[in-house]
């Protein structure tokens, strides 16, 4: 797994760090209300773990799961929703956590699927944003790093369902997904 990585990006100490001050500016804006968090399977799932603890306060979590990709490694454009959430939004404090912002398009349909069920307020948290992939106008609310446009795996970002599990975040080797 480590030969089709051809360099690593961040380092397991700069993502650590990094999930820290986001969970202090999520804290600080969230204070005295009651917050539901959303995790975006499976890509989010190791940020979201790291992230929620750091946030150390009362806080309700939740999951869904969408498709763009399959086992491509770009966008095919259509989202569709695999797991659905199992509560109601409205009048809730949400917080969507998920991997990468790429193109826009999943985050896109999904908050504006998620603003129809009236939460309060909305907002969006990415580990990972490469604007330069942008294909709709889309601005996350909070970002933990801003990415070059090479294809990233690794901290539960993955490729055909592999490389999830490396700590660090590292580019993928062109041939190995070419």
């Amino acid at each position: 797994m480590q030969s089709d990585i051809k360099k690593v990006l961040y380092s397991e100490e700069q993502i650590k760090k990094r999930v820290g001050e986001l969970a202090q500016e999520i804290k600080k804006d969230y204070e005295g209300k009651d917050l539901l968090t959303i995790g975006i399977l499976r890509g989010a799932v190791m940020f979201y773990a790291d992230l929620v603890r750091e946030l150390d306060r009362p806080l309700h979590m939740n999951f869904m799961a969408l498709s763009s990709y399959g086992i491509s490694s770009s966008s095919s454009g259509a989202v569709r929703i695999q797991y659905d959430l199992e509560e109601d939004i409205s009048n809730k404090h949400v917080l969507i956590v998920e991997d990468i912002v790429d193109t826009g398009l999943t985050l896109s349909y999904l908050t504006k699927t998620l603003n129809s069920r009236n939460p309060k307020t909305l907002k969006t948290c990415c580990l990972f944003d490469k604007p330069a992939r942008r294909k709709v106008d889309f601005r996350p609310d909070y970002i933990g790093f801003q990415v070059p446009d090479v294809f990233i795996v690794g901290y539960g970002l993955d490729f055909a369902e592999k490389y999830r599990n490396l700590k660090y975040i590292g580019e993928l080797m062109p041939e190995v997904y070419k």
